[in-house]
């Protein structure tokens, strides 16, 4: 993976997508059932998928359990508190037909992810795959601006939505970054778009929004007189969530990253248990990104772990710096291997994450975010990466 050069001039966009946008819909439900798991059983093993559209909802999978648990109690739930109460916005967490399909899992998956059962004798990955972590310093949070910017919009929307009695759940953003030699200098366009009740007029959306959400949390240095603001653009979002578009678990996996900055294996994240590396990989390769870059031996990192399935160790650790290292990428990898656990069961244990901690993951990004239970955001290596060098 070369290093891209760095224009003089260049626009980047990310995008965000509230709560209440159909896919996020399934990703809290998948996230929901996940939690309600391994609260009660926290080596449980759990795959749920969703699927919606009008005012039906699916939950399929596999999961592995001795927990016992009323599923259609815990989607109807979910849907309430992500903002659907309501019969007249077209699905409502009452009167939606919900379906449960939810089956024990493999047992030739299960030996793979289970110590002493399979031909190894270490508890292997649940899946091969290839996972991604990034990390760049134009953020505080070492996140990418356009992304971090996307999702303040977003998550200032579901908060501000109770109080502003014509906002709806759906909702989304998508912010435009102008960088001059790599660096971002000004916010070139914010979109927003909010759904709303019928009988409010567009000029009061825009001035909410522009005013209310957008202000509020885009620092006041990236705005200036060239911004555009793009809010409803089409004048008119009543009809939104599942009884306009449909909506599934696993489809956002961009906005639950980085905003297309850095790279990302495919995998989703929502509904899986720690014991897939689609999940914990991504977070441990987040991890050791946010590391490097906190640590100053490089501005940008880019972290690919890689696994076959039923084997610990991953097949290959990889470290890209875009040439912002102060050493070689090989010995920055070499560092990693060194500082940071690597096979399933270790990432399990140092990020502590067979908790009932995901559901809170499923809108507004899962990195970049100082939530307490969000331990891959921590930086507490980074002054052994700045000791080793």
């Amino acid at each position: 993976m070369s290093s891209p050069s760095i224009h003089r001039r260049h626009f980047f966009t990310s995008e965000s997508v509230t709560a209440g946008h159909p896919d996020k819909v399934c990703d809290n439900v998948s996230d929901a059932v996940l939690d309600a798991v391994l609260a009660v059983d926290p080596n449980g093993r759990v795959a749920a998928e969703c699927a919606t559209k009008s005012n039906m909802l699916l939950v399929f999978g596999e999961l592995t359990t001795n927990a016992e648990l009323d599923y259609d109690t815990i989607v109807r739930r979910t849907i309430a508190d992500i903002g659907y109460d309501d019969p007249a916005v077209g699905f409502d967490a009452e009167n939606c037909d919900v379906q449960i399909a939810l089956e024990r899992q493999s047992p030739d998956i299960s030996q793979g992810v289970t110590a002493g059962e399979g031909l190894f004798k270490e508890q292997g990955a649940g899946d091969q795959g290839m996972m991604f972590g990034y990390a760049i310093d134009e953020t505080a949070e070492l996140m990418p601006l356009s992304m971090q910017a996307s999702h303040w919009i977003t998550a200032r929307l579901a908060e501000l939505r109770p109080n502003v009695k014509w906002m709806r759940p759906d909702g989304k953003s998508q912010v435009t970054v102008e960088y001059e030699m790599g660096q971002p200098k000004r916010i070139e366009t914010v979109v927003a778009s909010i759904q709303h009740d019928p009988d409010v007029s567009h000029g009061e959306i825009v001035e909410t929004v522009r005013e209310q959400v957008i202000k509020p949390v885009i620092p006041a240095e990236l705005l200036d007189d060239r911004t555009n603001y793009l809010i409803n653009p089409t004048g008119r979002f009543v009809l939104g969530g599942p009884a306009a578009d449909s909506g599934l678990t696993g489809r956002k996996i961009i906005v639950d990253t980085y905003g297309g900055h850095g790279a990302h294996g495919g995998g989703c994240f929502s509904g899986k248990d720690p014991s897939k590396v689609d999940r914990t990989a991504a977070y441990m390769s987040r991890y050791i990104a946010k590391n490097i870059v906190a640590s100053g031996v490089a501005r940008r990192a880019l972290v690919q772990l890689a696994y076959a399935i039923g084997v610990a160790e991953p097949v290959s650790v990889y470290v890209d710096t875009y040439c912002t290292g102060k050493v070689d990428d090989l010995v920055i990898s070499d560092a990693v291997r060194e500082i940071f656990a690597l096979k399933p069961a270790e990432m399990i244990r140092d990020l502590n994450v067979l908790r009932p901690i995901f559901r809170q993951t499923a809108a507004y990004g899962h990195f970049g975010r100082e939530e307490p239970d969000f331990t891959w955001e921590r930086t507490d290596k980074a002054d052994a990466l700045r000791k080793l060098f």
